[in-house]
């Protein structure tokens, strides 16, 4: 016999293996399903009995560790394991650890002294996880234990341990093999426990339960179970609690016992279990045992030492993916205390359409990035001048010298938002949009056409429309295909010191023109009730840049105005995307009976419009009725424009009062003056 053999029995400990899509998913649940909530989870875990040698002993986990009763792969054990996720990483350094192991190590036991554990066996491989999940930089500490309860005195070998097939003829191995698969297949899963019932040169294998039958029969009964180690003298950590299980329940009965340690590999179709082991083991009883055993099983880390370990994702992490996840956090984060409805689903996937791509449109293309959006689309015919990067934030100085004249500004500030953001689906249209007198002459009406065409297509494809223009009449167009179309439109304009930031409403006629439904007593307006733009004026849009001087062809506003209304811009889209109604929402004021409905919006009042004063650093947020000879959103323009297209835009822009006539506004103003006189 070798001198050095001492026949103490030594098992080789598990060793965690985490892919990458644990990790994701344990971030995506901590920011999705458990925000602050770090009581314990159920996940599991596989270990597998067929890897070659030279390979560790390994308990694996990946994104379905989460998923409950997901079936572990192919011949690989289930491990039963709890999760905890603290909040913070001194939560994370200052947890109780031996309370935790010593409490999984009392189920352990309970189940063992309770008879569980010979019915369901993967209670006897356990584990837990101590984790924290640090998102802002993508660290993940965690700390892994498989606990194990320890017998008063160790355990003892009674000889070396010997391969199978040193104790077996080839026909025993062979007849084993079979008798193993025909076992496993009978379940649903694989046994990790099971014992081996030898009658003369007849070997069957049957559940752990039915032990106690052979025992008063006098058969001869091996212990086994699915061995994950690969060295040649060492079995795996999973025999430790197998051992305590039979001193529990025989160890008054059996002075000592046989356990395979089975291990299994299958190589093209070559099955071979003569690398098992095959141990003899003196055993000691424990049934007069009350307390609980001792329980250790922390896992060492890379330095061979007791502690944590730290996994860096954010080197090994696509950066555009990176970027999307750490760009979600503050938005999602708003759920775990301030807003747990706040749906930022339907947020993220609107599509918003910015007309303009000046001082509002890249401030709010900025701004929805911020809240998750993911497809903006920016229209502008203009290039970016010398005077536009300190005050339009999407261009800097390059953009205006890259080529004669500046680079398109919807191209560039398409450009520039995929730099700030890679996951962001932005595009830039160069586009001239037709506007109320300004005169299409017949040279270019192929060209208006076209544009016409090209925005009526952008419109239909879009959820949300921002009139982000510089001038009255480029509103128009824009404004009547929303209201044919049905789309939410928000509109933003600066003055020198005030601003405004408005929705339109949806409208919806019957055949005589007059809204489906009767307007209520309340202040508070039906979002079907709703003005837009152009429902306070009595004149049609017209020229407004002919006959006027530089500072009032230019859009003259204090810097800082344009900041504000885009900001509120969109934060308005965001609040009426909350709102139960949606583009319905009646427009809130904030007076009055406002206040009662407030709780129907999870971010709080829909206003109809907010109108800004910074002389006084003042808003107000005043309502204001559709108006049903408006030029732009009444039924019978959008009736026209329904039925005609092209042609009766054609007169819009070339006819003075066409407009004005087609509404009853030039009867109106006869009306007026009449009555007047």
């Amino acid at each position: 016999m070798d001198e050095t053999w001492t026949g103490a029995l030594q098992f080789v400990p598990f060793n965690s293996f985490l892919d990458g899509g644990f990790w994701h998913k344990l971030a995506y649940n901590k920011l999705n399903v458990y925000a602050l909530d770090d009581t314990v989870k159920d996940i599991q875990a596989s270990y597998y009995n067929g890897d070659p040698s030279g390979m560790p002993c390994r308990m694996s986990l990946d994104h379905t560790a989460f998923t409950e009763n997901a079936k572990p792969p192919t011949r690989c054990l289930r491990a039963r394991g709890s999760l905890f996720n603290t909040n913070t990483l001194d939560g994370f350094k200052e947890i109780n650890k031996k309370s935790l192991l010593d409490k999984l190590g009392g189920e352990i036991w309970e189940a063992i002294t309770s008879g569980r554990a010979l019915e369901d066996t993967s209670l006897l491989s356990r584990f837990l996880l101590l984790t924290y999940a640090d998102l802002k930089k993508y660290h993940f500490y965690y700390w892994f234990a498989f606990p194990c309860l320890c017998p008063p005195t160790d355990y003892r070998l009674l000889n070396k341990p010997r391969k199978l097939s040193d104790v077996y003829v080839q026909a025993q191995t062979t007849q084993l093999i079979d008798k193993y698969n025909t076992f496993q297949a009978s379940f649903t899963e694989s046994v990790g426990y099971f014992i081996i019932v030898q009658d003369g040169d007849t070997m069957c294998i049957d559940k752990l339960c039915n032990t106690q039958k052979y025992l008063d029969n006098n058969t001869k009964v091996v212990f086994a179970f699915t061995d994950p180690s690969t060295m040649d003298d060492y079995p795996g950590w999973p025999l430790r609690n197998f051992l305590v299980l039979i001193s529990y329940h025989w160890g008054s009965r059996l002075d000592n016992i046989d356990v395979v340690c089975f291990r299994y590999l299958s190589r093209s179709g070559v099955h071979d279990v003569n690398h098992s082991l095959f141990l003899t083991v003196k055993m000691s009883s424990m049934a007069d045992m009350s307390a609980c055993p001792k329980c250790v099983g922390w896992e060492k880390n890379e330095r061979d030492k007791l502690g944590p370990r730290l996994v860096n994702l954010s080197s090994s992490m696509d950066p555009v993916r990176l970027s999307e996840s750490a760009v979600d956090l503050n938005l999602k984060l708003m759920r775990w205390r301030l807003l747990p409805n706040l749906d930022l689903e339907t947020v993220a996937k609107t599509k918003c359409l910015l007309l303009g791509a000046g001082t509002l449109g890249c401030n709010v293309a900025r701004c929805l990035l911020g809240w998750g959006v993911r497809n903006i689309t920016l229209v502008d015919n203009g290039r970016v001048s010398y005077s536009n990067p300190v005050r339009q934030t999407l261009f800097v100085f390059d953009d205006c010298k890259k080529t004669a004249g500046g680079c398109l500004k919807a191209l560039a500030a398409a450009e520039a938002l995929k730099k700030i953001f890679p996951g962001v689906n932005s595009e830039g249209v160069n586009l001239s949009i037709p506007m109320p007198g300004h005169t299409v002459s017949e040279s270019a009406i192929k060209q208006t056409r076209e544009d016409v065409e090209k925005l009526d297509s952008l419109i239909s494809s879009h959820d949300a429309v921002f009139l982000l223009l510089d001038t009255r009449e480029s509103r128009w167009l824009p404004t009547v295909m929303a209201a044919a179309k049905k789309k939410i439109v928000i509109c933003s304009a600066l003055g020198f010191d005030t601003f405004l930031v408005m929705r339109h409403g949806y409208q919806s006629y019957d055949e005589q023109g007059i809204s489906q439904q009767k307007a209520p007593l309340s202040k508070i307006i039906p979002g079907n009730h709703l003005g837009c733009y152009f429902c306070n004026d009595v004149v049609a849009p017209g020229d407004s840049t002919k006959d006027r001087t530089l500072d009032q062809q230019c859009t003259v506003s204090r810097p800082g105005m344009s900041f504000i209304a885009s900001a509120l811009a969109v934060e308005l889209l965001v609040s009426v995307l909350q709102h139960p109604e949606r583009g319905c929402a009646p427009g809130d004021t904030g007076t009055g009976d406002d206040f009662l409905d407030a709780d129907s919006c999870s971010l709080g009042l829909v206003p109809h419009q907010i109108r800004g004063f910074l002389s006084r650093f003042q808003q107000i947020m005043p309502a204001s009725r559709a108006f049903d000879k408006c030029t732009a959103c009444s039924k019978m323009v959008v009736d026209q424009y329904k039925s005609e297209g092209f042609n009766f835009l054609l007169k819009a822009f070339n006819e003075t009062h066409y407009l004005e006539d087609l509404t009853g506004l030039t009867q109106m103003h006869q009306e007026t003056a009449e009555a007047e006189v």
